[in-house]
């Protein structure tokens, strides 16, 4: 008999609520999931949306009141959990998947029940099906993730930090929430550096989503609150004395036609050319000359650059790497960020500026012209620090804490493993 569907709609956005509601019902909820007996096997047709319990993916703004609220109920439902004891650790010896049968998906199910992103409709068993693929997946995606489904050493890591540290991690980051949210005007864009993700905001609703490199954790992309006021097609790239002590010297040493195959100019502080042939690179006296890369395919910033004040220099380009897009973690620049799709943000951004059009905009790339355009309406723009928050009902956001910044090293994920 084919199972039905409305069985099972209830999902982990039910038993979220549950858990909110505290008091004898969350103590049931959680009790029963983690003294389930086994049920549930290859037989049964569970529908895996049953699992979803809300979708992970929103418009609403990360720093809106509404967040600020959600996450509240979030602190909410993980004092509950933490009261009852916590969730059960699964067993990282496995690469469990879809198809797999094995006594280690018992704990899983059973974890993954208590976080929200599996119906108890799904049951405990040791089959590793449809529903359970599918609240993985959930798990990865409210984690920043790959939500390819496989138990790998990310998802197991994220997995078995303990409910007591995710709820101290969403208290800290609920302050930093409070001092923000609503605070950011009514069109800006947000670089939030842990999820190394970018919004642009406009009538409290996302309008545009980037992926981003952020920086390095020994150097790292600084707060900012500042307004954009020019974008430069086709810029030159300035190298910062950091990147010239730090990559540039020690390639040179290595390489004598490092800068000529990277089209950098070398100049002195008068602005007159140098012949890098004529500098010292056994020393550290290069860098009292200012290194400029010609506009092109190889610029470090390729077609575009974002412009604002910052005292630490920082702006935000595209990248001619872009392949980095696509890696898990992204905090590989030197404090600047590198914005994925950069040209949709920029044409967004030059909305109000008369004559930039997406069209405009395009054949000035093409010309490979250095070009700055003054914007109109300067844009603000925001580079923040926020691990964990909620954006709906049972769907809490968490993030590797790659700065560490709040305060408990079980969060720093990607620098334990």
């Amino acid at each position: 008999m084919r199972t039905s569907r409305r069985l099972f709609l209830s999902g982990a956005s039910a038993l979220a609520a549950a858990m909110v509601a505290g008091g004898a019902n969350a103590q049931d909820v959680i009790g029963d999931i983690l003294k389930s007996s086994a049920r549930g096997n290859w037989d049964d047709q569970f529908d895996a949306r049953a699992s979803e319990g809300g979708k992970v993916a929103s418009t609403l703004p990360i720093f809106s009141l509404q967040t600020v609220a959600f996450t509240e109920q979030a602190v909410a439902q993980y004092q509950n959990i933490v009261g009852q004891g916590g969730w059960v650790e699964v067993p990282a010896t496995k690469k469990l998947q879809l198809g797999v049968d094995d006594p280690d998906v018992v704990p899983l199910r059973k974890r993954l029940m208590v976080s929200g992103d599996l119906s108890q409709s799904a049951g405990i068993s040791t089959a590793f099906d449809s529903y359970v693929d599918s609240a993985v997946k959930r798990f990865q995606l409210r984690h920043g993730l790959p939500a390819d489904g496989s138990m790998g050493k990310y998802t197991y890591a994220a997995m078995n930090v303990s409910a007591q540290i995710r709820l101290g991690q969403l208290q800290t980051n609920l302050q930093r929430l409070r001092e923000k949210a609503g605070t950011l005007g009514s069109r800006y864009v947000l670089v939030d550096i842990p999820a190394a993700q970018i919004e642009a905001v406009e009538n409290d609703r996302v309008v545009l989503r980037h992926t981003a490199i952020v920086g390095k954790i020994d150097r790292q992309t600084p707060i900012v609150n500042s307004k954009i006021n020019e974008i430069i097609v086709n810029p030159y790239w300035n190298a910062p004395v950091s990147i010239v002590r730090k990559d540039i010297i020690p390639l040179m040493r290595k390489n004598p036609d490092y800068l000529k195959d990277s089209h950098i100019r070398l100049f002195a502080p008068d602005g007159s050319e140098v012949d890098p042939l004529t500098v010292d690179w056994s020393t550290d006296d290069a860098a009292k000359y200012r290194f400029r890369q010609d506009p092109g395919a190889g610029n470090a910033m390729a077609s575009v650059k974002i412009n604002f004040p910052s005292p630490d220099g920082v702006y935000m380009h595209d990248t001619p790497q872009q392949s980095l897009f696509g890696k898990m973690m992204r905090f590989d620049s030197s404090g600047c960020v590198r914005v994925q799709n950069v040209r949709d943000l920029v044409t967004w951004i030059l909305r109000d500026t008369p004559g930039w059009d997406r069209q405009h905009f395009e054949a000035a790339i093409k010309t490979g012209e250095n070009t700055p355009i003054q914007i109109t309406n300067p844009v603000p723009v925001h580079f923040l620090y926020l691990s964990a928050w909620s954006t709906a009902p049972g769907v809490v956001q968490f993030r590797d804490d790659v700065y560490a910044l709040d305060g408990a090293n079980e969060l720093q994920i990607t620098s334990s493993l």
